[in-house]
């Protein structure tokens, strides 16, 4: 269970030292063969959702939200490597989704949108937030946010169920897009549960997003989702259909599976499908390149835990997606007698322009890149 947290905002910033925790294991994450995974920092505890902030020449800002810390860091990269880890923003109410546009982040803080202009250049002294929104609903029940600016120059925002499983009204279950100033509010998706990663093909600019599945239906049900946005409005079923053909045994009745739109892939049960980009570099092998990359946060309510990985999901030219599969591991052990140890828990994927892929870890507290030098 989540717990609640006020939201006060503290707009000094503090250095965090760049420490060498014992808890990262980084010999235990393993990627296929030419992968060399690499960390980068420790310092950002609690790491959710990353955004690229200006960057040239390997030089640059990364920006991370958190969720149970309340804070938002900025990370200085150079060459490569992290350099300092700010905090330039404390005591928000689950900051989890941040967003880059035109020197200024964004940030979701459940019902607010909050904006810092030039950071980029005041990471000692960041300036006031300004207030997008604050009219998004209040409840913290899946109101935690994955935040990104979309090829419309629109920023895009879920509003996940406040519930497990429940009707919510037209506020809740959906997807939103607003100007950057938060005016010209409209939905985009419907019979969403709770989204926390998205992002748009390059081949055709649409909208592809994971959601999780619903709980307390036994350990293999129902699957996380791949979902595909080819029009605004779509309904992608809940709660009366989970991963696009099972009916819900409270709910199912009232309206069948064949009504909504069918997930592009499922991505398995309870392995929290969360972070998700598309790869367009060109470091890694060419079979990459248009993949769907997703952070399974892993399961808290299977027999047998399931996801603590990122996955990846092949998208063909006319926009199938194939089956999930492994990319890096290693978050969940499982030794000789079965016994199941986590140590981290993967939450976020962001490509850098080099074509290296960042991974932020939420338990551990720690961004990793992984790079393709065979």
């Amino acid at each position: 269970m989540h717990p609640i947290f006020s939201a006060a905002l503290a707009c000094l910033a503090a250095l965090v030292p760049l420490t060498t925790s014992a808890a990262v294991q980084l010999g235990k994450l393993h990627a296929p063969p030419g992968f060399t995974v690499e960390l980068l920092t420790d310092a950002v505890p609690n790491a959710r959702e990353m955004a690229l902030g200006r960057y040239a020449d390997g030089k640059g800002v990364l920006y991370v939200g958190s969720l149970g810390a309340g804070k938002v860091y900025a990370v200085e990269l150079d060459g490569g490597k992290a350099t300092h880890v700010h905090t330039i923003a404390s005591g928000l109410e689950m900051p989890s989704g941040v967003a880059w546009r035109g020197g200024s982040l964004y940030v979701a803080a459940v019902s607010r949108i909050l904006r810092f202009d030039t950071i980029d250049d005041h990471l000692d002294r960041p300036p006031a937030a300004v207030i997008v929104t604050d009219r998004l609903p209040s409840e913290t029940h899946h109101g935690w946010k994955f935040i990104a600016f979309g090829p419309d120059a629109k920023l895009y925002v879920p509003v996940g169920a406040p519930c497990n499983v429940c009707e919510p009204d037209e506020r809740h279950g959906i997807i939103l897009r607003m100007n950057s100033d938060g005016r010209d509010v409209e939905t985009v998706a419907r019979g969403v549960r709770n989204s926390v990663g998205f992002d748009w093909s390059a081949s055709d600019h649409s909208l592809w997003f994971t959601d999780n599945g619903r709980d307390m239906l036994g350990d293999d049900l129902p699957s996380d989702e791949l979902n595909h946005l080819t029009r605004s409005g779509q309904n992608f079923g809940f709660p009366y259909c989970h991963q696009g053909d099972i009916a819900d045994p409270e709910f199912g009745a009232r309206h069948a599976c064949a009504e909504f739109t069918a997930p592009a892939a499922k991505l398995g049960a309870h392995v929290a499908s969360i972070g998700m980009r598309f790869y367009e570099g060109t470091q890694f092998p060419a079979s990459y390149r248009g993949n769907a990359f997703i952070a399974e946060h892993g399961s808290w309510n299977r027999t047998h835990k399931s996801g603590y990985r990122i996955a990846r999901v092949p998208i063909d030219a006319a926009g199938h997606a194939g089956r999930p599969e492994p990319f890096v591991e290693g978050w969940l052990q499982v030794d000789a007698s079965g016994a199941e140890t986590v140590w981290g828990r993967p939450a976020d994927v962001l490509p850098l322009p080099d074509g290296s892929l960042l991974i932020s870890d939420d338990m551990a507290g720690a961004i990793y890149r992984i790079r393709y030098a065979p």
